[in-house]
């Protein structure tokens, strides 16, 4: 009973110097393992929501009993479209002879990002059959479907098209700033 005192009173009086020591580690910098100059001009951004319903079949007992595991995943996020302005070419500005008119082309609207945002996307419902086997990635895949899912909603709703109308507005009015009268921006083809 003696020894067991002592230990617990060495252990009392080591365990803040054990506990400082963790608390240090918990506090070193994280690393920046890259970074990337963006020229990006972003025209709008969706919010969309979308349900994700998602099944793991399973077959045992020679694929005679069927089983799964499933997960009703409710997600929320956003889409961003743009034009990467670093992709304009010299040749994309064409600037009239009297200086007061400029003709831009622009490359194609892209979406930059889809998103979930994870305060407001939740698991509705989890459900396991008896006899299948829980699959643990079976919410990260639902996620993942879910930003693919965001994405496609986003481009049928004509995201890339609002995005380009809007990225011309805003050139538009900067090169108007620069003193050019008339501005023109049009967009490439697609290639």
């Amino acid at each position: 009973m003696l020894a067991l005192l002592g230990v617990g009173g060495v252990l009392g009086r080591l365990s803040p110097h054990w506990l400082a020591a963790l608390d240090e580690r918990s506090r070193e910098p994280a690393v920046i393992t890259q970074v990337r100059e963006l020229s990006r001009l972003e025209g709008v951004s969706y919010h969309v929501e979308r349900v994700v319903d998602l099944k793991d079949e399973q077959r045992m007992l020679f694929d005679l009993v069927a089983a799964g595991d499933a997960i009703l995943l409710v997600a929320s996020g956003d889409v961003v479209a743009g034009v990467d302005l670093g992709k304009i070419q010299p040749s994309d500005v064409s600037v009239a002879a009297d200086g007061r008119s400029v003709t831009l082309r622009l490359p194609r609207a892209e979406v930059f990002s889809a998103r979930l945002d994870n305060a407001r996307t939740y698991v509705h419902s989890r459900k396991t059959d008896l006899l299948a086997q829980r699959r643990e990635s079976l919410e990260t895949r639902a996620r993942q479907a879910a930003e693919d899912t965001l994405r496609a909603a986003a481009e049928e709703a004509g995201i890339l098209k609002r995005a380009e109308d809007s990225v011309a507005r805003t050139v538009s009015s900067l090169v108007r700033a620069l003193g050019f009268e008339n501005v023109r921006v049009d967009f490439r083809d697609q290639t």
